[in-house]
């Protein structure tokens, strides 16, 4: 995770932009951290949608297993960001994705994290290998420094 901080906008291959809202910042007048989470679930979502076919009533939905995010500078109302998204592991059922906040028109990101979805059948909640629509808008993502396969 220490290179996180040396990823820049053409690390990413999908964007995102985002105006931050009031509401957004904290006591201490920045984005909380609770807020960083709220930002990857949009833009990651927003690709599903666009890009692999995901609707509110699809057979297969992704379940967060496991999320991250390193920051490295304070973001704050009334700033727009640009949310940049890549894969980094592809497996036959999981995906693990990373997901970098970046001040509008800045090259290096505030913050980096991600998080891995395992796709399961809606009604069982057991895990099931991706249909084909979402493999294929998923592997459109894949970063070609990184791996096609992950252990779920």
């Amino acid at each position: 995770m220490s290179s996180h901080r040396a990823r820049t906008r053409s690390d990413y291959i999908f964007f995102l932009s985002y105006r931050t809202r009031w509401t957004d910042n904290d006591q201490y007048s920045h984005v909380n951290n609770s807020v960083y989470y709220h930002l990857f679930d949009s833009v990651v979502n927003t690709f599903l949608i666009q890009q692999c076919g995901l609707t509110s009533d699809s057979a297969q939905i992704g379940l967060v297993v496991s999320s991250h995010c390193q920051f490295f500078s304070p973001l704050s109302f009334p700033q727009v960001l640009d949310l940049g998204l890549r894969v980094v592991k592809l497996g036959s059922s999981s995906v693990t994705y990373e997901v970098a906040v970046f001040e509008e028109g800045k090259d290096a990101p505030a913050a980096v994290g991600g998080y891995t979805h395992v796709f399961v059948e809606r009604g069982s909640r057991k895990s099931t290998p991706m249909n084909e629509l979402l493999r294929e808008g998923l592997s459109s993502l894949l970063s070609t420094n990184e791996s096609l396969e992950s252990k779920l």
